[in-house]
């Protein structure tokens, strides 16, 4: 298991990116959270197969149709057990 935690920079809010993000997250087996954060980016943390973990961090750079990333920065995570799904906040 790897986790991370990601920060997002760039048009993220208010573009559906933390639904798309969670549909990502699902469809890869992650469990995790994500959230708007109060400078305009969006948060997220992501726990599960190192390699799945990584698609998501790389896919992150993309997001839906109407963002625009500017900047995507990892910062390696301890995994918490008591998470058991990918909820958005």
């Amino acid at each position: 298991m790897s986790a991370l935690h990601i920060s997002i920079y760039g048009r993220v809010q208010a573009v559906g990116f933390r639904y798309w993000f969670k549909k990502q997250a699902e469809q890869k087996g992650l469990l995790g959270w994500v959230r708007n954060a109060s400078d305009g980016s969006v948060e997220a943390f992501i726990q599960g197969k190192k390699e799945k973990v990584n698609e998501l961090l790389a896919l992150s750079w993309e997001g839906p149709d109407l963002a625009d990333v500017e900047d995507v920065l990892p910062q390696d995570s301890s995994v918490d057990k008591s998470i058991t799904s990918f909820v958005i906040y």
